[in-house]
């Protein structure tokens, strides 16, 4: 019998670069896979269905919610998310590493249910930092959708709902900031590795990053 794999919970503010990170651990360590999230936001131009999410309609969650399939779930922002149950332990039972992108309240509630499963918070480094991410962003996949007076509402809003995020930080048992991509990825690799006592949550030079982004 193949010895079970761990789990690993990825989770940040919008803008942090969390998802580049993902992809980037994935190319990197084959026996690493991605849980695939189900959710309700419709599909962005450069988004495929079945390997970046499976895209459902709100009824189809519902049925879904309501039948038990989902290990954690939540609304961020209009949208639903959610993780097959069924999915995540038939990767873990093959032994395979399974990493979950998912936000904080999917997190505490993967953490009751499987205590031993990993947590990494992923953070910007300043809060400038994130609204010239959030700003590129929109300007990439929003401006084409709205005007620019809605862009910046959104901005707004997304950099609110960020500081609400980041203050969760200490619920985590890693805390890595990507002020620099390929210092960031080094510091996720150790923690795969065993060896991240560097990005432990409760070292002291956190205090003063957490600061400033709660300012």
């Amino acid at each position: 019998m193949a010895e079970r794999g761990r789990l690993f919970l990825i989770t940040a503010p919008s803008g942090a670069g969390k998802t580049s990170l993902v992809r980037e651990m994935l190319r990197n360590y084959p026996n690493l896979r991605f849980s695939i999230s189900y959710t309700t936001r419709p599909k962005r131009p450069n988004e495929n269905q079945g390997s970046d999410y499976h895209f459902v309609n709100q009824q189809e969650f519902d049925r879904m919610l309501a039948a038990g399939a989902f290990l954690e779930h939540a609304q961020v922002f209009d949208y639903c998310y959610g993780t097959s149950r069924k999915n995540v332990e038939a990767e873990v039972s093959r032994g395979h590493d399974l990493l979950l992108e998912i936000d904080w309240q999917g997190a505490q509630q993967v953490r009751r249910l499987i205590p031993e499963a990993v947590s990494i918070f992923i953070l910007p480094p300043a809060l400038d930092e994130l609204r010239r991410r959030l700003q590129k962003r929109a300007a990439e996949e929003r401006q084409r959708l709205m005007g620019p007076e809605q862009a910046a509402t959104e901005i707004e809003r997304r950099l609110r709902d960020a500081v609400t995020d980041i203050a969760h930080w200490q619920e985590f048992d890693y805390v890595v900031v990507n002020d620099d991509f390929a210092r960031a990825l080094t510091a996720l690799a150790d923690i795969f590795a065993g060896r991240g006592e560097a990005s432990r949550t409760a070292r002291p030079d956190l205090k003063p990053v957490i600061a400033a982004l709660l300012a």
